[in-house]
């Protein structure tokens, strides 16, 4: 069906090349700064501060509405998906429009280009006035009439798609909707100005008061409390809240004003349930304290990576991590919070999912990868560990999973170091790594006779070598400890055990094209593959691609089900949808109801069992075997 005149946005199909149209305003403030004395267009600069500054304040809101450490007042309990976070990238189109919209307002009065005075009493009493008796009404009616079967169906329609509530959700709607609300937000401005009273101070305040405001009720956070409401009834009708536009998208006949709900109850369309829904979500009856049956616990890689997670930036923590050049400059600050963390934060909650009526949750350790390899910082690592276990022990999580580094052998055992000294625990530790292992070994051909094995004699690297040698696959186990070597080859069946060679040595390997990496690989050592080696990894961090003529595989994973809800972030280099094996794996024990730890040395002779209880499930290789 061919789109509604000004339902498009004009420059939707530019991308990021949108910002572009900044451009003119950039280049005057650029050449009044170089080669005049004095701003030219002083109001350049302001426009250009007062969209970033909207940014920013979406993105603040952002930033509140998924720490969800903070255990505030939910709405709605679902998480917001990968289709509607893609349905509100361009979130931000109305702050382009609306900045070309005062541009073209100030070329058409002259009288812009004089300083405003910073403050005057009488321009916030017109805005004010002009806002309640104007701006208020105008956006209640249009509101109502957008609700309408024509326009809802080929306009309104697009805002209410976005279930969930988020703040990024307030920009999204048409270009119509928008230019009138440019209308709705100009008057008050345009109004105060035109009577000879406007200042600095109150368009910068409205505009960015206008926007908190919006956000707010907009976001899935309740922020005011009940008890004010209870104690003070009259402002009930002067200030929504985000539970009280949530009836909106829920109940779309009510609830239809800009901010002040008294203009719903002139018109009486004020949903009823309104005070006492707003009630129950603040005093926290409602369903905030849910407890999650899995979490998977894991832990900060780097600096670059913090910054992609959704409480920074939803965007790019809904795709798959990559460095971006564009972030170094917010390195230094990143690495301050950070560190901030290191000091006094604590396990926090970072995301969660919903699947098959279970609720699935990723808690973080604040510790950086590096972290882990400091000899004097290992004990302050299990203590954070530890008090993770502990809690989801006292909370009643059936299943937790230790990712990466938080199970490292030489660290914690795998997590024995707890179970052992905690024997009473009714959560299951589970450090996942059975399926990490039954990903690797099933994503390797069948057909293939010989691998090349680095970090040999690690707990994976060991499972792998003697599942692997009884399928009759050669396998050179580089390791410079023959000792750990014949341990380990003592394990195997006798009638295999000539199918484990130790080699010291990269160039052992010269002949191999399938190299699985659970040690770090350098460039320098990679060049004894021969072109078109296929590297499988599990090493933390991973290897990096230096040759162009060999495939590298990314970190055991596996897909989730199909019947997923809620999922809206990336799992560090992972695709959409895609979670380490480790935390599948600690997935698959809460499903199958398991009751042992999985701990220590991997249970070779459980490998095919767990990796059929994935399938079983609705897990999914990654790749194709």
């Amino acid at each position: 069906m061919a789109k509604k005149p000004l339902s498009a946005w004009p420059w939707e199909n530019l991308g990021s090349f949108k910002y572009v149209i900044y451009g003119p305003l950039a280049a005057n403030v650029m050449y009044s700064w170089i080669y005049e004395d004095s701003y030219k267009h002083p109001w350049c600069v302001h426009i250009l501060i007062i969209c970033a500054l909207r940014g920013f304040m979406h993105q603040l809101w952002n930033s509140y509405n998924n720490m969800l450490f903070l255990g505030n007042c939910r709405i709605k309990q679902q998480g917001v998906e990968f289709k509607q976070i893609d349905n509100e990238w361009d979130w931000d189109n109305f702050i382009l429009l609306q900045g070309l919209l005062a541009t073209m307002a100030c070329l058409m009065f002259p009288s812009m280009d004089d300083e405003f005075p910073i403050w005057n009493t009488k321009g916030f009493i017109t805005l004010m006035l002009l806002h309640v008796m104007v701006s208020e009404p105008l956006y209640y009616w249009m509101h109502r009439f957008f609700h309408g079967r024509y326009l809802f169906t080929h306009y309104h329609s697009l805002h209410h798609s976005s279930s969930v509530p988020h703040p990024f959700t307030a920009g999204h709607a048409t270009f119509l909707e928008h230019l009138i609300l440019s209308m709705v937000i100009g008057i008050p401005i345009m109004g105060s100005i035109l009577m000879g009273s406007g200042s600095t101070s109150m368009i910068y305040g409205y505009v960015l008061g206008f926007d908190f405001m919006r956000c707010m009720g907009h976001s899935n956070v309740e922020v005011i409390h009940g008890a004010i409401f209870n104690k003070l009834p009259f402002l009930r009708y002067l200030i929504y809240t985000p539970t009280y536009h949530s009836l909106h998208h829920s109940d779309m006949g009510t609830n239809f004003c800009l901010f002040m709900p008294l203009f719903d109850a002139m018109w009486n369309t004020l949903n009823s349930n309104s005070w006492q829904l707003h009630n129950k979500i603040t005093s926290n009856s409602g369903e905030n304290g849910r407890v999650p049956d899995f979490v998977f616990l894991a832990h900060i890689l780097d600096v670059m990576s913090a910054m992609h997670i959704a409480f920074v930036n939803r965007s790019f923590a809904s795709i798959s991590f990559s460095t971006r050049i564009f972030l170094l400059p917010f390195w230094p600050a990143t690495l301050m919070i950070l560190l901030m963390m290191w000091a006094w934060s604590k396990t926090f909650l970072l995301t969660f999912y919903n699947l098959r009526g279970r609720l699935y949750q990723t808690w973080v350790v604040p510790r950086f990868g590096f972290q882990y390899f400091l000899p004097f910082a290992a004990d302050g690592i299990n203590k954070k560990i530890e008090e993770a276990i502990l809690k989801a022990d006292r909370m009643g999580v059936k299943v937790i999973s230790l990712a990466a580094l938080n199970k490292n052998e030489a660290l914690n055992g795998g997590g024995t170091l707890f179970v052992n000294k905690h024997p009473q625990l009714k959560v299951r530790v589970c450090h996942g790594n059975t399926l990490s292992a039954a990903v690797i070994v099933k994503e390797i051909p069948k057909d293939v006779k010989e691998v090349f094995l680095t970090g040999s004699t690690s707990k994976l690297g060991r499972a792998i070598a003697l599942y692997l040698c009884r399928r009759h696959v050669r396998v050179l186990m580089l390791t410079s400890s023959t000792e750990r070597f014949q341990k380990i080859q003592k394990e195997a069946p006798t009638d295999t055990q000539n199918y484990l060679v130790h080699v010291t040595k990269y160039q052992a390997a010269q002949n191999c094209k399938i190299w699985i990496a659970g040690k770090w690989i350098t460039p320098w050592e990679q060049r004894w593959a021969p072109s078109g080696t296929h590297f499988h990894q599990f090493v933390v961090p991973p290897i990096l691609a230096s040759r162009r003529d060999c495939t590298y595989g990314d970190l055991a994973a596996m897909r989730l089900p199909e019947d997923v809800e809620g999922l809206g972030s990336c799992e560090y280099k992972l695709e959409r949808g895609v979670v380490h094996a480790c935390h599948a794996g600690g997935a698959v024990h809460q499903l199958e109801g398991w009751t042992h730890h999985e701990i220590g040395p991997i249970d070779v002779d459980r490998i095919d069992l767990v990796w059929e209880a994935a399938l079983k499930h609705g897990f999914r290789p990654v790749f194709q075997p």
